[in-house]
């Protein structure tokens, strides 16, 4: 089995009172393993609810999305986080650092559901990543002592603190002046050559497509090739 993620029929609609507004228009998508997508599209296209979607952070309206053949929404809520925490990383525009914790803090919140001796190992990985990421001199720093560029690089640490198997990247240098996300963009590139992990990223960015192994296009809620 090739595929990480199969997205079939995936339709959302939102309401708001009697009016509906459908966001996503019957999505079909393979998604390989080790592959690095890029989902291109303009703002109100539903690149973000499609990547909230293929992670399990909200619910279609239609359809269904299957990681590694097993249909994600057919899991409780409860069964779905502990699915996420396990497989998935997620990196924002936005770096939801939490304000009173330190870089190395912040890093480890998806750990702190494991178990003592793996909690352990965490944080020997957590420092790894931090050093590798070249803030070893920032572990103890809280996030407004930090640049916007050393913030989305502890954000990235904790997307790959539990060693997910799929990374989901949601605008990932929107906030970032562009030095800094051709620096995000490359260590992208270099998680996926190095660790083969699967990448999705979403962007309206169309330089950031040519780091891709594919690009596909977002457009009213429809995939146009």
């Amino acid at each position: 089995m090739n595929n990480i993620i199969k997205i079939s029929g995936l339709r959302k609609v939102y309401k708001d009172g009697a009016k509906e507004l459908e966001v996503l228009k019957g999505i079909d998508l393979e998604i390989k393993k080790k592959e690095f997508l890029v989902v291109q599209g303009p703002s109100g296209a539903g690149k973000s609810t499609l990547l909230h979607i293929l992670g399990g952070l909200d619910n279609p309206t239609e359809g269904s999305v299957h990681f590694e053949n097993k249909n994600i929404y057919s899991l409780s809520e409860t069964e779905r986080a502990k699915f996420r925490n396990r497989k998935i990383g997620f990196v924002f525009q936005f770096f939801h650092l939490l304000p009173e914790l330190s870089a190395l803090e912040n890093v480890l919140l998806p750990a702190l559901l494991k178990s003592w001796w793996e909690r352990k190992k965490s944080l020997i990985y957590a420092k790894h990543l931090l050093e590798t990421l070249g803030l070893s001199d920032r572990i103890t720093h809280k996030p407004k002592q930090l640049s916007g560029g050393e913030q989305q690089r502890v954000a990235m640490a904790r997307s790959l603190v539990n060693k997910p198997e799929l990374l989901l990247c949601d605008e990932p240098t929107g906030n970032l002046d562009s030095e800094n996300g051709k620096k995000i963009i490359e260590l992208i590139k270099k998680i996926n050559h190095d660790s083969g992990m699967s990448i999705v990223l979403v962007t309206h960015d169309k330089e950031i497509a040519g780091s891709a192994g594919r690009v596909v296009h977002l457009k009213d809620g429809l995939m146009i090739n």
